[in-house]
């Protein structure tokens, strides 16, 4: 279930802001927010997965502490950036 090398590198490639940037809060919130989506997928076919969804849960509580982060530091780039994701908040 984890992201494969080639679809971590290209949301790395559309949300980083130079080359070789990996730790910025868009990057980190958008591969959280991918993890969730292929999480969410396997819990509908796995109901009884308790481990799984401790995990997705853990995700969600650290997604939602980065983008409480980003919203401290520069609202504009959290508005573009749940815009961009599709987030409700």
């Amino acid at each position: 279930m984890a992201l494969s090398k080639v679809r971590t590198k290209e949301i790395v490639k559309e949300y980083g802001f130079k080359e070789g940037d990996t730790g910025s809060p868009e990057i980190q919130i958008a591969l959280l927010t991918e993890e969730i989506l292929l999480l969410n997928e396997h819990l509908k076919s796995h109901k009884h997965d308790f481990h799984s969804k401790r995990g997705l849960l853990i995700k969600v509580g650290k997604r939602r502490s980065m983008l409480n982060y980003l919203q401290s530091v520069s609202a504009e780039r959290y508005l573009a950036l749940i815009q961009k994701l599709g987030l409700r908040r």
